[in-house]
């Protein structure tokens, strides 16, 4: 289907409208007059944390490339046609391998390097602090390093796209600098840092919140702290997970009405998505235990999470129930923003040049939207039909 006609209704102003494909782009976006059904036409999902997906984990050795197809595949039915696989805090040597591996999983598969713009490394640089370290094992915890990072970056064959750091740490500005210069991004995460150390890094070139309000301590003082200072950053984009566990819908309110269109939605997803309630053992993190609604966390402190076991296309749900954003608002904070913060193409949306990366969506009658049909560059890769 990569020379098609695809007909809905526009996500923005949900008026029917026409799109032609050719060569895997959208060729032409014409408006109609009339439309026989409520399916609406949008741009396919980026997220910029996928940790595994169905059964597949990133972080666990020894993952195939196969398995990377496979998670790609399995996202695509989630609404997802671009992904950020992301390693975590491990040792450096196990670090290396993941970056290896998905690394040949983009050369091996052409499937996962149309969907794989590059990959993101949240950690090792972070805080060695109960709370603001999360599931990210105490041990492997170090202080940024250029020439490891360097070392890592030529092990993903120069995919790293984006790190996640903790500015609390004095050699950080250097490394943020570092990256700044090879084009990629810096996220603020997992941190105990202060006000000031904040500050510095955003001078020093950092531009992002990792999963801002989570990995953070059970209680902090009333101000400052390091959430209000990221907030109050207006160079900082929030990156903000909506499965309904990680921030109450109040907070959210809160933080999409402080930073506007500087926030977008990111998943955190972790193999345990589409996996049965129970306690499972992971190579990094140890015991977590995955309740009967979903919610993913430590076995043995079940008060701090383990990432999630809900897709993007949940978070979108969540906010389209809890009525904090419109659809299209909530649809572009998990498409057109987060394509921003990399300079992927597409970023333009339903545009004319835009690549075919693109979902049918039903809307429902509780205000969410469900999938009915996923593109990627022109071609129909999950159709709710064919499923059933």
């Amino acid at each position: 289907m990569t020379n098609a006609i695809l007909r809905g209704r526009d996500y923005r102003t949900l008026q029917p409208i026409e799109l032609e494909i050719q060569h895997g782009s959208i060729a032409e976006v014409r408006a109609l007059s009339a439309l026989d059904d409520d399916i609406i036409l949008a741009p396919g999902f980026v997220d910029l944390q996928v940790n595994g997906f169905q059964g597949v984990d990133f972080n666990h050795f020894t993952f195939s490339e196969q398995d990377v197809l496979h998670a790609t595949r399995a996202l695509w039915q989630q609404g997802v046609t671009s992904y950020l696989p992301t390693v975590i805090t491990a040792s450096p040597l196990e670090i290396t391998h993941a970056m290896q591996r998905l690394a040949s999983a983009c050369q091996q598969h052409p499937e996962v390097a149309r969907a794989v713009p590059g990959f993101h490394l949240e950690g090792p640089f972070l805080s060695p602090e109960d709370g603001p370290r999360g599931a990210h094992p105490r041990e492997a915890i170090r202080a940024p390093d250029i020439a490891l990072f360097d070392s890592w970056q030529q092990a993903a064959q120069r995919r790293i796209r984006l790190l996640t750091l903790s500015p609390e740490w004095p050699q950080s500005d250097a490394l943020i600098r570092h990256c700044v210069a090879q084009q990629v991004r810096v996220a603020i995460g997992h941190t105990a840092a202060t006000s000031e150390q904040i500050r510095a890094a955003v001078t020093a070139g950092a531009t992002l919140s990792t999963h801002l309000g989570n990995g953070a301590h059970l209680q902090l003082p009333r101000h400052p702290n390091y959430i209000w200072q990221q907030l109050a950053e207006d160079a900082l984009t929030a990156t903000l997970i909506a499965d309904g566990d990680h921030l109450p819908p109040d907070v959210l309110k809160v933080f999409l009405r402080a930073k506007g269109e500087q926030a977008l939605l990111v998943s955190d997803v972790t193999s345990f998505a589409g996996q049965p309630p129970g306690i499972y053992h992971t190579a990094i993190g140890g015991r977590v235990q995955l309740s009967a609604s979903g919610r993913l966390s430590l076995a043995d402190a079940p008060q701090l999470l383990a990432g999630s076991a809900r897709g993007l296309l949940d978070g979108v749900n969540f906010l389209l129930r809890e009525k904090l954003v419109p659809l299209a608002q909530a649809i572009e904070m998990a498409s057109i923003r987060p394509a921003c913060q990399l300079a992927l193409p597409q970023q333009q949306g339903l545009a004319a040049g835009a690549p075919a990366d693109l979902l049918l969506l039903a809307p429902q009658t509780d205000g969410s939207v469900q999938l009915r049909g996923c593109v990627k560059q022109g071609e129909c890769v999950w159709r709710h039909d064919a499923a059933a």
